[in-house]
């Protein structure tokens, strides 16, 4: 036993040693000891890696203002949607114009996945950084594009064909962006808070949808109807330009990750080898499980993400016959709770697991999005309010822990590729496509709960997939070392390991 100051004896630094084991979170006890008998070893100083607080905080720092950026173009779109119909589609009634520009942002998503088989093998390859940057400048490129074209009565079908086609520019880099921000982010957080340095990325993603919504709030609010049809629509797009210039310099001053560098064993180091040549197929047959679980949980959040951001704001002025200025108005609120929110629910992943915030919010929304929509219907200022932040907060919940445990469910060699693939083709399949599927049925039965029904459902099948989900809270990520924030926690790992290891081999070797 040792000796306190006090003279009183306390427990020995063995017991101590193995009551830290005893409170290692169960996920992470067992793929510790995967490790150690692999290695037949406990952890060594090499074996742990330490991410400078200082290259820590410009990674992440970088990642979410590059995201917020990117979806800052991305996200313009949906709140000028009504507009842009009018713009590009004006022989056609007021339902066929919201669903044309509707399904013109469906067509984004459609090249999504070709952008994530592009870009993830290259990525993996490569490196994050260079794909990063590359689908930065795509981006601006293709969003400063639509501010510059013509309207359908200067120019006829060609303008829509052009929106088309800059519409698909956007979307093709977008297949090589989320798949690669998140994977840049969680290879370089610590594994004790991936959970909430990987939460910086989405609310990256949400600040600049906020930021988007606010613009065109403040340019409906200032410009007339017809000021806004002629030219005032145009702004938020041509602003992609010189936020496209400032997200490329950010991108290109980051460092490669510390798990792209450095494979765990030659393992992966073959494995990656391999994947140059076959990387889809490689994927497909040998990853198919954490693929399905992938887009199940991309599903849930992602049909939350676009009902809110994509199709209340048409919802409200379209079906429910609110103003623009309102609807915008509504919804933004709406974004800034989700900011104020995520990093707080990325922070309690970390602690009670990526599964339990999971399955709470998903049922959770199965009860509450009829009530939701109920609400934004009734007529005066908070019934409507309510509805946005509940959902709002079930978004939150969705959001917060994806960017740490979709990456999670890959090995580093293939994370990029794996998630290019089973991000955007759930993205393409059920994300992008709810604003187009939801306006079609409220038009086709008369029923304004369709969106209601439509969350329920994606509700039911977050809860089936999260009962697969591995929980990966804490958890170093498959093909890499373990990942910490300083050489204490380094040290503290390191004595884990080693009482671990002892209490392993007695395990073995039996009484």
């Amino acid at each position: 036993m040792d000796v306190t100051p006090e003279g009183q004896t306390g427990p020995s630094s063995g017991e101590r040693l193995r009551g830290t084991v005893a409170h290692l979170p169960r996920q992470v006890r067992e793929e510790l000891t995967r490790r150690l008998r692999r290695s037949r070893r406990a952890l060594r100083k090499e074996d742990v890696q330490v991410v400078e607080p200082p290259l820590l905080r410009r990674a992440v720092g970088a990642s979410a203002l590059g995201n917020c950026m990117e979806w800052f173009d991305f996200g313009v779109y949906s709140y000028l949607a009504a507009t842009i119909g009018k713009v590009f589609f004006p022989g056609a009634s007021p339902g066929a114009q919201v669903i044309s520009s509707f399904a013109t942002f469906a067509a984004a998503f459609v090249v999504r996945p070709l952008g994530g088989l592009f870009f993830g093998p290259l990525g993996d390859r490569l490196g994050r950084q260079k794909v990063l940057a590359t689908t930065m400048i795509m981006m601006a490129a293709g969003t400063f594009a639509i501010g510059l074209i013509p309207s359908y009565g200067t120019i006829g079908l060609a303008a829509p064909v052009l929106l088309l086609l800059a519409r698909m520019v956007q979307g093709f880099s977008t297949g090589g962006e989320y798949g690669g921000a998140t994977t840049f982010v969680a290879e370089y957080s610590p594994d004790r808070r991936r959970g909430f340095l990987s939460s910086w990325l989405d609310f990256g993603t949400f600040v600049g949808y906020a930021l988007g919504s606010a613009l065109v709030t403040l340019l409906n609010f200032l410009l007339s109807d017809g000021q806004m049809l002629s030219w005032g629509w145009r702004i938020p797009f041509l602003i992609a330009g010189p936020l496209g210039v400032i997200g490329l310099y950010m991108r290109l001053k980051l460092e490669e990750s510390p798990a792209f560098q450095q494979q765990l064993d030659e393992h992966e180091k073959s494995l990656a080898q391999k994947s140059a040549g076959s990387e889809f197929k490689t994927i497909v047959k040998n990853h198919w499980g954490a693929l399905l679980i992938c887009m199940g949980i991309v599903l849930l959040y992602n049909v939350t993400n676009y009902m809110v951001t994509g199709y209340l704001p048409t919802y409200q002025t379209e079906t429910l016959h609110r103003s623009s200025s309102s609807a915008d108005l509504l919804v933004l609120m709406g974004m800034v709770w989700i900011v104020l929110l995520i990093t707080f629910i990325g922070r309690l992943s970390d602690h009670v697991g990526r599964r339990p915030v999971y399955a709470v919010a998903a049922a959770a929304m199965i009860v509450l999005a009829i009530p939701s929509f109920l609400l934004l219907k009734m007529h005066g200022t908070w019934p409507p309010v309510a509805g946005v932040l509940i959902l709002s907060t079930l978004l939150a919940c969705f959001a917060a822990p994806s960017a740490a445990t979709l990456p999670a469910l890959f090995p580093t060699a293939i994370r990029y590729a794996a998630m290019g693939i089973g991000f955007n083709f759930a993205v393409a399949a059920f994300g992008g496509t709810t604003p187009l599927v939801t306006a079609a049925l409220v038009n086709a039965t008369g029923d304004d709960l369709m969106p209601a029904y439509y969350l329920m459902l994606a509700g039911v099948i977050g809860l089936v997939t999260v009962k697969f989900l591995p929980e990966s809270a804490q958890v170093p990520l498959h093909g890499s070392q373990p990942m910490v924030g300083s050489e204490e926690e380094q040290r503290e790992l390191l004595s884990t390991s080693e009482a671990l290891y002892r209490a392993t081999r007695k395990t073995r070797q039996g009484p």
